[in-house]
């Protein structure tokens, strides 16, 4: 009797470390497969992260130099779509801020500190150019001045408006013609013309949409102003 038992306790033992060794291989070879998985999938998000562009503020196409301020910056699209300005990763002004409308857009921004100072837009299709030109009379040396059209941004215009403009640095607005699309990035003291302005002639066997251009769109970067 104490034969038989000592061997069903040998059996018994033997079953157990067998059961244990199987089952140690076997979550041994799961961990394996989950580690070898886990270091795969996170070798591929490396790969994924180190391919994916770089964005820029605003979403301009490279990095701007150090003392500049990236913009980018675009005209309305007929009068469906209103224009939108963008300084330094900031919408200044824009149809989901609900702050532009037609005429000319402005924007002004302080040209040492990047600061927004103020955005309004004038109508010159239906409005009246005297607040314009009161405003453009009253903007400050070293302030950075955005303007894109929306609509209709030329047809109450005076000369005196056209050279106030002219004056921050626009070729351009000597030009400008009814539902012509522009934009432009100048400043108040500036001492030659501006590298920024783009200007699309409203002409019906060219216009995208019916009876307006297509959009006029810029980017780029804005020397800082220094003491």
């Amino acid at each position: 009797m104490r034969v038989a038992g000592a061997a069903k306790l040998v059996v018994a033992v033997a079953v157990f470390l067998l059961t244990f060794y199987v089952i140690s291989q076997v979550f041994e070879i799961k961990m394996d497969a989950s580690l070898g998985s886990l270091f795969a999938r996170s070798a591929l998000d490396s790969a994924i992260r180190s391919t994916k562009p770089p964005r820029y503020k605003c979403g301009i196409s490279k990095a701007c130099p150090e003392k500049h301020f990236a913009f980018k910056m675009a005209s309305g699209a007929a009068n469906v779509v209103g224009p939108k300005i963008c300084l330094e990763d900031n919408v200044l002004m824009s149809g989901v801020k609900n702050n532009v409308g037609r005429g000319i857009n402005v924007a002004l921004v302080n040209g040492k500190t990047g600061d927004v100072i103020d955005t309004k837009y004038f109508d010159m299709w239906g409005g009246d150019v005297a607040p314009f030109i009161e405003f453009l009379k009253t903007i400050q040396d070293g302030t950075v001045v955005l303007m894109a059209t929306y609509d209709d941004g030329a047809t109450k215009l005076t000369e005196e408006a056209r050279r106030l403009i002219a004056e921050l640095g626009s070729t351009s607005i000597t030009s400008l013609g009814f539902r012509d699309n522009w934009v432009f990035c100048g400043g108040k003291g500036i001492k030659t013309k501006s590298p920024f302005e783009q200007h699309i002639k409203n002409n019906k066997d060219t216009n995208k949409y019916e009876g307006w251009p297509e959009v006029v769109e810029m980017e780029g970067c804005i020397p800082q102003k220094q003491d």
